[in-house]
C-alpha cells in the first residue's frame, strides 16, 4: 500500500494553506527570474534586449509581501538578480 501525501488527504473542499500558496508563487516568481537571466548566456543581441525587458518586467510584477521569499529562491537557484 502506497502512503497518500498530504496534499492528497484534504477534506474536499479545502485548499492548501496560505503558507502553501506564498511558497508556490515565490518559488515560480524566482523560476521566471532564473529563465530570463539565462537568456543573458546568448550572445545575440535581440535576445539580450528581450531579456532585459522580460527581467526588469518579472521585477516589477514580484508583489512585496513575496520579494523575500522570492529572493531566496534566487539564492537556491544560483541567479543573479535579487529584488530591493
Amino acid at each position: 500500500m502506497v502512503p497518500s501525501s498530504p496534499a492528497h488527504s484534504l477534506p474536499p473542499g479545502d485548499s492548501p494553506g496560505p503558507g502553501l500558496r506564498r511558497w508556490q508563487a515565490a518559488r515560480s516568481w524566482a523560476r521566471l527570474i532564473r529563465e530570463a537571466e539565462a537568456l543573458w548566456s546568448v550572445d545575440v543581441r535581440c535576445l539580450h534586449r528581450l531579456a532585459a525587458r522580460e527581467l526588469g518586467q518579472l521585477v516589477q510584477e514580484v508583489p512585496p509581501r513575496l520579494r523575500r521569499r522570492v529572493n531566496q529562491w534566487l539564492r537556491r537557484f544560483h541567479v543573479l538578480t535579487r529584488l530591493p
